[in-house]
């Protein structure tokens, strides 16, 4: 139990320091420590911008760990009561804030960062799903062995079965079987682009991609976008001044702003590449997730597109296998040699894990439940935040959340993450100059419905603000 020290300790703005009592067996001691802080903020014991006792120095003083001092002052930064100025100290806040609802309140964090589907409930799937693990089980002494380069004829079979789903109809044997999609782009960037190319793609981008370029050592060219897609005259633009070896996209639900491309623009980009003999990488991962979807650009330019889509963000984030389609055989020739040299082959028991759920329905059946419960959670989001505050459509599991005047991303995401929510700013997508100040969320993943109801709350609520100010640091 802890009592502040206000009737022990003079309390004024600029002489003694603020000291709580501190009583034995009243629970964990930094919750203590926070709670005084409100309680005498509440009384006007503690006054605005009046400075706290430095950390260390309360640590001292209450024969505490520094650590418990630190954690009580950032439970309090997290409840509004306070603010940090890098070299000056903590101090009160001047205008008490509206207060915020808390996720330490009883409520777990939520991981709002990490852009991955809803998980299953239904029983009827996870017993299917069960079902496609015991085939594996009984198959588990072949499958523990090599299997063939770039997948065996009956995972390839098996994907081209799933390619049918987005209106893509090749043979098995152009199909190639990867881990996951990332692997798949290192190969074909490797392939195509190399060292010291050029890459054009969106300004705004998937970072995964921008992680792979300069790993590479490519150069990434950001095309500016309007709502239906990459703008087709600074593509050409671009392929006449850098000479681009490729066009990347992610065409459909863009990660992050959940943009799709129209069919026209579609058709237009292809036609430029074609002009400029610049071959083109489609990045489909979201393009199951709409019932009605553009078609995939594959199938207006198969003779120089390489299209790769994954089961990750369609059937679940851990059943890391892509399926990639290369132009012709000589193209596929070659990314096989690539994916032998980076990955040597996909994991046969999870390979087959995926293509026993593609053959009995169990991977439509998980397409299905994830667009079912992404759309309720984008009816909680339309429910919560402001209707021209921020882009999604209703299938996909992402929202593009557009900042107010005087926020920066940075500084909302660190304002979200002291609150117990954690989402990603524009920095992490931008390929030059972030165009607009905006945050990914994802509603999707573990976070249950309650969980993304509360935290897009708090969001709301944090938007509502005016952003702390801190003193420039010289």
């Amino acid at each position: 139990m802890l009592k502040s020290g206000n009737e022990e300790v003079a309390m004024t703005k600029n002489s003694a320091m603020w000291v709580p009592k501190l009583k034995k067996g009243g629970g964990p001691l930094y919750l203590a420590i926070a709670n005084a802080i409100a309680e005498d903020v509440a009384t006007g014991h503690l006054q605005p911008e009046q400075r706290l006792p430095p950390q260390r120095k309360l640590a001292e003083v209450l024969d505490l760990d520094f650590t418990t001092v630190a954690r009580a002052y950032t439970e309090a930064h997290r409840r509004g009561l306070v603010d940090s100025v890098v070299g000056r100290g903590t101090f009160v806040c001047g205008k008490r804030r509206p207060r915020i609802p808390r996720l330490t309140e009883g409520r777990p964090n939520v991981d709002m960062s990490m852009n991955m589907p809803p998980e299953p409930e239904s029983p009827e799937l996870m017993e299917l799903m069960q079902s496609g693990w015991n085939k594996v089980n009984a198959r588990l002494r072949d499958l523990m062995r090599y299997q063939d380069f770039g997948g065996s004829p009956e995972d390839r079979e098996a994907g081209a079965l799933w390619l049918r789903r987005r209106g893509l109809v090749v043979e098995p044997e152009r199909v190639l079987v990867t881990p996951g999609a990332q692997c798949a782009l290192l190969a074909i960037l490797t392939m195509l682009v190399g060292p010291g190319g050029v890459l054009c793609c969106e300004d705004v981008t998937y970072p995964g991609l921008r992680a792979l370029a300069g790993h590479l050592n490519i150069k990434l060219v950001g095309l500016p976008m309007d709502n239906e897609g990459i703008d087709a005259v600074a593509f050409a633009g671009a392929c006449a001044q850098y000479a681009p070896k490729a066009l990347y996209c992610n065409p459909t639900l863009l990660n992050p702003t959940t943009c799709t491309t129209s069919v026209s623009r579609r058709q237009a980009l292809v036609e430029i590449a074609r002009h400029y003999e610049v071959a083109i990488i489609e990045d489909d991962a979201y393009g199951f997730l709409p019932r009605v979807a553009p078609p995939a650009i594959a199938s207006m330019g198969s003779e120089l597109t390489y299209y790769v889509t994954g089961l990750a963000k369609t059937v679940g984030a851990g059943l890391r296998i892509a399926y990639m389609v290369a132009p012709d055989a000589a193209s596929a020739a070659r990314l096989t040699a690539a994916l032998r040299a980076t990955t040597v082959m996909a994991s046969p028991v999870t390979s087959t894990l995926a293509t026993y759920w593609i053959r009995d329905g169990v991977a439509d059946l998980a397409l299905a439940n994830i667009r079912k419960e992404s759309m309720a959670r984008q009816k909680i989001a339309a429910r919560i935040l402001p209707e021209h505050g921020y882009a999604s459509e209703p299938e996909a599991f992402h929202l593009w959340v557009k900042l107010p005047g005087g926020w920066q991303a940075s500084t909302f995401s660190a304002q979200m993450r002291a609150n117990g929510v954690a989402v990603v700013g524009v920095d992490a997508f931008a390929v030059t100059t972030a165009p607009v100040q905006a945050v990914r969320v994802c509603i999707g993943g573990i976070a249950s419905r309650g969980d993304i109801q509360h935290a897009l709350t708090l969001m709301r609520d944090t938007l509502a603000e005016q952003p702390l100010v801190r003193a420039a640091v010289v």
